[in-house]
This record gives structure tokens, C-alpha cells and sequence, in this order.
């Protein structure tokens, strides 16, 4: 048993598990908080990013679609890209974006970053992989750029007319008609607007094409022809000449087939008459006329005449007439009237397939030499000039703050609830400790013990130094009693006999001076024993170190007190080593120390064993002897043993505590002054060693000093224990 380590009672239980711990639950609680806080920026950063994305992609969507339908212009009407630098400069200045573009071997025409430079080095490596788009009005892209001009099914762009473009007297000429018309029109109360093509054609185009019913619209038909035939906007000589060279391109291109060439009309439809569909069929009659014509002319004819037929009608009866001309024309549509007679041998619908394939490929040859070769078109590649930014709307930035507070007020929520579980038994152990400090508490009361954590312990070992100090504030005014009572009784009796003296009452006789010497020898003990524990307390008991024979030591401590224990009617007796055990080894101590700490303890045992008992004094070495300790062999072991009352259980702790005892009385045999085995621990402590007690009440105690064998001197044999 060694007392030092019996006051550590919240420090005996180990390490706090960590889920029990004040680090644990604090660790929790970041991580939760933290936790919150990534979910809800992460949150926050998807919806407002998956936003701002969506409207960035919008706005980069809109700008590539005019950036490459300005583009797609410009090679539609240039036959080359030498002049697009500055196009392709006021697109980047508008975007802020940086534009390349380059042949398909990726040889640059121009790159808004080079600030039109057609030096190819470095720009060309810097390029993405794949190009944003191709620029080629001949195949215009309508699923990357949905609102782009809009396209025929051939997909060449509508500003590519070539050779169709009209000089500015056939425009001037055509519009004159369409004013015309128009104006016709307007007098007969039809709306009607002229609107000119990209290649420089005027054309009507009517406001509204309904009316109240199928006898109104014919009527209306024929008054609309009428206007149209009186101002006529046939093809003007530049039309006819690029007409016609078309023509040859797509006859070309049937005849390759094996099929009969059409004749093209200006809208690039074609005609269905005589032979039409027939393979080989010539358009040459027998008498040398061409029957194409002639039956454009008898066509022609048959129009008019119906014409003017349904206008009499009209007149007549437009009701009637009208119902019969609708009649006859579904007729017409559905086959039952069918104008002319087709051939047994016309083959079917992949005839005109195959006419649209070669007048698209036609259109496409015939354009080719009139238009920007295709481009490879990059927008936003490495290297861009300059890339948008990401700007927050004000309803993006109210989100972030909201979230962020809501984020805050959480922690700050959790903080304090923690906190403040976490400050209140602080609280607590504060209150008590500046009560004990203003010396409120004779009598301190515990603080309250939550959970088994670093605060509980806290709280347990404080509650234990405020015992601990209680005891000790009991003890030193006990000391104080002690101490005052020890110096008056002898002092009281010296005073008393000089008194005695000085008054004549006492001789100053041998008997009568060697009292007074008894009483001052008492003093010089008690003063010496508080120097003593003094000089232990401040780290100066000096120690006179030399080799030193215990088992001649403890027979000279037996001898000196072998009176007292025979006055007592005690037994001593010194236990020697069995026969054939090695000698002890040699202490390396202070022997007058050493003496005096195993007379503290052989004086001890004395006054505390009844007459009739035994005192023994045995030394050994640990483990050597077979005691079973265990020892390593570099200690001695000094036993101090009777068979005295012995000590209760809960007073083993207290021993060796200074003004301790067992025996609350004052009686001089057996209370004692309280000290010796204070002054036994601060000395076995000085030697580097220790001391323990065993008893059990009613059988006696035993007292054990263990001190180290290996030496510690310095060099003039002189050490301190600190």
C-alpha cells in the first residue's frame, strides 16, 4: 500500500472512452455542424450554379447561333473569306469572345485575337479538337442553330443566289410591276405586301388568303390573276441565263441516270407534262415542234377560257357556278377528272425524287464558285480571348445570404446549447472554488458529478482536493493545538521549577536539573522534527551519503531503544538472514537519516504494542528470500513489525499524514507528537525509496522501507533531496 498514489481517485479510472469524452462530443458537434454547413453550401452551389449555367448556356447558345448565321451570310455572298476579318472582330467585340476560323486542314483565315493575322503557328495549336461548328451555306447546320436563316429541304441557305442576283435595271423594272400589282390589288380591296428575295426579286406576298367560303375564294382567285396577268414579272435576261445553265446541270445529272431531262421553272419546280415520267421519251414531235410548248400554249388557253367562264358565271349565278368549279377542281385533285391521259408505261413517285436530288446537286454545283468554301468555325477555344464570367442575379445572392444566416443561426444555436452544457458544471466548480478561497465553507459541499467525462472528473477530483484541503485545514489547526500543547507542557514545567527555584521553594539538586534537561530535550525533539519536515517541504534536507550496513544499523537502533521496549514490557528482537544466504548489499545512504527513520518507526511499533507483545525488525532483499515481492534485487527492504491494536482500514490512508494519529488522546506513551511518520516518508523519499503499511485491526502493523542499493552520490559525498 503506498499512500501517495490513494489520492488520485479520478485519475485511477484511465482514459475516458472517446464517446464519453469532452474532446468526443465536441468533435461531434463540429462535425455536425460542419456537416450542415458543406450540405447546405453544396446545395446552395448546385441550385445557384445549375442556374447560372442554364442561363449561361441560353445566352452562349444565342450568341453562337448569330455568330454563325452572321457568318454563314458572309459566305453566302462572298466567293471568298478574304474580307471577314473585320465581321469577325465586331463579333468577338460584341461577344467577348474569342473566334477563329480555318480552312478544313485547319489553315486559319482569320482569329479575332490576332487581330486579323493569318499567321497560323501558334493559334492552330492552341485550338479545340473539335470545331464549334462548319460554315458552309451549301449545308447549312439547322440542328445546331435552330433560329438561323431558314433553309429549303436542300439545305442550302437562301442568301446564296449566285447567278440569280439581279443587277440593279431588272430590279428597278420588276419592282415597277410588283407596285402594280399591288396597287391592282388594293382597289379590289385584297392587302398585299412587296417583298424583295435575297437575290433582288420583289415579290406579292398577300396579307390573307381566307374567305368566307369556297364561292368567295374563287371569285377572289380570278381577281387576283387578273391583277397578276395585267402587270407581268416574267424572268428578266439574267434569271433565263442562270436558269438555263442550271437546267443543263440537272439534265445532266438525269441523263447520267438514264433519265428524261425537265425544264426548270424560276421557283425551281418543274413542269409535268407530256412524256413526263417516261424514260427515253423525246420532247420533239414527228412535224419538228416541241410538244412541250404546245401544250403550255393549248394549257394556257384552256386557263383563260375558264377564266372568263367563271367570271360570266359569277355574274350570273356565283353561287351555282362556284359550287360546280369546286366540284370540278376536287374532282381534278382525287383523279376522277384527270386532265390528261397517263400512259400505261410512267413510272412512279421516285421519278420526281429523283429530279429533286439532281436539281439540289445542280443548285450546289452551279452556287459553288459564288460562294466562301466551308470553315471550320471555333468560338471559346483555349486560349480565348476572353471568357464570360459568372455574375450572381440579386435572387441568387438573397439565396446565398438566407442560406448563410439559416447556416449561422444553426451554429450559433448549437454552439450555445453546447456551451452551455459544457459551462455550467464549470459554473459550479468556479462558485466553489471561490467559496473555499473566501473560507466560506468550513464544511464544502460537493460539487454536483454529471457524466462520466473530463468535466465529471474534474468535478470528482476537485470534490476530492476540497476533502483533501478540509482534512488538511483540520489538521493544521490540530498541529496548531499539537504543536502549542507539546511546547507548553514542558515549557510549563521548566517555568514551573525555576520558579520553584527562584523563589526558594526547590533545591537546584542533581534530580532537579536533570528534569529541566528531560523537559528541554523534548523541546529539541519537537523543533527538530518540524526542521526536519521544513527542510523536506523546501527541497533542503541534505543528505550525507556512504556505504552503509543495514543489519548493523538496525542492531545499533534495536540496542538504543532495547530500554524503552523493556520498560514498555515490549519484546525486540532483530530477524537475521536464514544460514547461507549472501550478505546484504551496502546502502549507499545518509546513516544518521537512515537511523533516524527507522527509529521513528521501531519507536512507533513500541508505543503502540501492549505489554506482553513483540516488536521484530527484519531486513532483506525483495524476491531473494522468497517473500514472493518480486523484487529485482537493487533494494533492500528494512520491515518494522508488531503485534500491536493495529490501524482501522479507513484510516490506512492518513498515516502518514504530519499530526495524524491513531490515538486522538495527548497521553505522552502513546499519542505522540504526530510527525515521525511524516518525517519516515520524507526521508525514504530523500533516499529515492519508499514505505508502505499492512495492518489489520487487532492484529498488528507492519511497516516496510525500501531503499535503492545503486549509489547516487556526488562527488564530495553530499546530495540534496529535492
Amino acid at each position: 500500500m503506498r499512500p501517495p498514489e490513494k489520492r488520485d481517485p479520478a485519475g485511477a479510472k484511465g482514459r475516458l472512452p472517446l464517446r464519453k469524452s469532452l474532446a468526443g462530443r465536441l468533435l461531434f458537434v463540429t462535425a455536425l455542424v460542419a456537416s450542415c454547413s458543406v450540405a447546405a453550401t453544396a446545395w446552395l452551389a448546385v441550385q445557384t450554379t445549375s442556374v447560372a449555367i442554364r442561363q449561361e448556356q441560353g445566352q452562349n447558345l444565342k450568341s453562337d447561333a448569330k455568330i454563325y448565321d452572321t457568318l454563314l451570310g458572309y459566305a453566302a455572298t462572298h466567293p471568298g473569306w478574304e474580307g471577314v476579318d473585320a465581321t469577325v472582330r465586331e463579333l468577338a467585340r460584341q461577344s467577348g469572345r474569342r473566334i477563329v476560323l480555318t480552312a478544313e486542314d485547319r489553315r486559319p483565315f482569320t482569329d479575332s485575337a490576332n487581330s486579323g493575322s493569318r499567321e497560323g503557328g501558334s493559334a492552330a495549336a492552341s485550338l479545340a479538337s473539335q470545331p464549334s461548328a462548319v460554315v458552309d451555306p451549301l449545308s447549312v447546320d439547322t440542328v445546331l442553330v435552330p433560329d438561323a436563316a431558314e433553309t429549303g429541304a436542300d439545305r442550302v441557305d437562301p442568301r446564296a443566289v449566285g447567278p440569280f442576283r439581279l443587277p440593279a435595271k431588272e430590279r428597278s423594272a420588276l419592282r415597277k410591276a410588283s407596285q402594280g400589282r399591288v396597287a391592282c390589288l388594293s382597289q379590289l380591296g385584297i392587302a398585299a405586301d412587296i417583298v424583295e428575295s435575297p437575290g433582288g426579286r420583289p415579290r406579292v406576298q398577300f396579307v390573307s388568303n381566307e374567305t368566307d367560303n369556297a364561292a368567295e375564294d374563287e371569285i377572289a382567285r380570278s381577281m387576283e390573276a387578273k391583277c397578276l396577268d395585267s402587270y407581268p414579272v416574267s424572268p428578266t435576261p439574267t434569271e433565263r441565263k442562270a436558269l438555263r445553265a442550271l437546267n443543263q446541270f440537272a439534265d445532266s445529272c438525269l441523263e447520267r441516270q438514264g433519265r428524261t431531262g425537265v425544264t426548270l421553272n424560276l421557283d425551281l419546280s418543274w413542269d409535268r407534262s407530256w412524256g413526263y415520267g417516261q424514260d427515253g421519251v423525246s420532247r420533239v414531235a414527228k412535224d419538228g415542234t416541241d410538244r412541250l410548248t404546245a401544250e403550255k400554249a393549248a394549257e394556257a388557253e384552256m386557263l383563260a377560257a375558264k377564266i372568263a367562264g367563271d367570271a360570266r358565271a359569277a355574274k350570273a349565278s356565283a353561287a351555282a357556278e362556284a359550287a360546280e368549279a369546286a366540284d370540278a377542281a376536287k374532282r381534278k385533285l382525287t383523279g376522277g377528272d384527270a386532265i390528261y391521259d397517263i400512259p400505261a408505261g410512267v413510272r412512279g413517285s421516285g421519278y420526281d425524287r429523283a429530279i429533286a436530288a439532281c436539281v439540289v446537286s445542280a443548285r450546289r454545283e452551279q452556287l459553288t464558285a459564288y460562294v466562301a468554301e466551308p470553315a471550320l468555325l471555333f468560338i471559346d477555344g483555349p486560349g480565348a480571348a476572353g471568357v464570360p464570367g459568372l455574375d450572381l442575379s440579386p435572387a441568387n445572392t438573397a439565396r446565398i445570404a438566407g442560406v448563410t444566416a439559416l447556416v449561422l443561426a444553426l451554429t450559433v444555436g448549437a454552439s450555445v446549447l453546447a456551451g452551455g452544457r459544457l459551462v455550467r458544471p464549470l459554473h459550479a466548480l468556479t462558485g466553489a472554488a471561490q467559496r473555499m478561497r473566501d473560507g466560506l465553507d468550513s464544511t464544502p459541499v460537493p460539487v454536483p458529478v454529471g457524466s462520466d467525462n473530463e468535466i465529471g472528473r474534474l468535478a470528482t477530483a476537485f470534490n476530492d482536493m476540497a476533502a483533501h484541503r478540509a482534512r488538511l485545514e483540520e489538521q493544521r489547526k490540530v498541529m496548531v493545538s499539537d504543536v502549542a500543547h507539546e511546547l507548553r507542557t514542558p515549557l510549563s514545567n521548566i517555568r514551573g521549577w525555576l520558579e520553584a527555584a527562584h523563589d526558594g521553594l526547590a533545591d537546584p539538586d542533581p534530580a532537579f536539573v536533570s528534569s529541566l534537561l528531560e523537559e528541554a530535550v523534548q523541546l529539541q525533539h519537537l523543533i527538530n522534527d518540524l526542521q526536519d519536515l521544513g527542510a523536506a517541504d523546501a527541497g533542503a534536507l541534505r543528505l550525507h551519503r556512504k556505504p552503509v550496513r543495514v543489519d548493523e544499523l538496525l542492531g545499533q537502533v534495536a540496542s538504543a531503544h532495547q530500554g524503552l521496549a523493556e520498560k514498555a514490557g515490549v519484546t525486540l528482537t532483530v530477524t537475521a538472514p536464514p544460514p547461507g544466504t549472501p550478505r546484504l548489499p551496502l546502502l549507499d545512504a545518509d546513516p544518521v537519516r537512515l537511523r533516524q527513520a527507522v527509529s521513528n518507526l521501531l519507536s512507533n511499533a513500541v508505543r503502540h504494542t501492549p505489554s506482553g507483545g513483540t516488536v521484530t525488525l527484519r531486513p532483506y532483499v525483495p524476491g531473494a528470500d522468497g517473500s514472493g515481492d518480486g523484487g529485482s534485487g537493487d533494494e533492500v527492504a528494512v520491515e518494522v513489525s508488531d503485534t500491536g491494536s493495529g490501524i482501522p482500514a479507513a484510516d490506512l490512508p492518513y498515516v502518514f499524514d504530519r499530526f495524524w494519529r491513531a490515538e486522538k488522546s495527548r497521553n505522552r506513551s502513546t499519542g505522540g507528537s504526530g510527525l515521525g511518520l511524516a518525517i519516515v516518508l520524507k526521508l525514504a523519499e530523500a533516499h529515492g525509496g519508499t514505505v508502505d503499511v499492512e495492518s489489520e485491526e487487532g492484529k498488528g502493523a507492519t511497516f516496510t522501507l525500501r531503499l535503492p542499493t545503486s549509489p547516487a552520490a556526488d562527488p564530495d559525498g553530499m546530495t540534496t533531496a529535492i
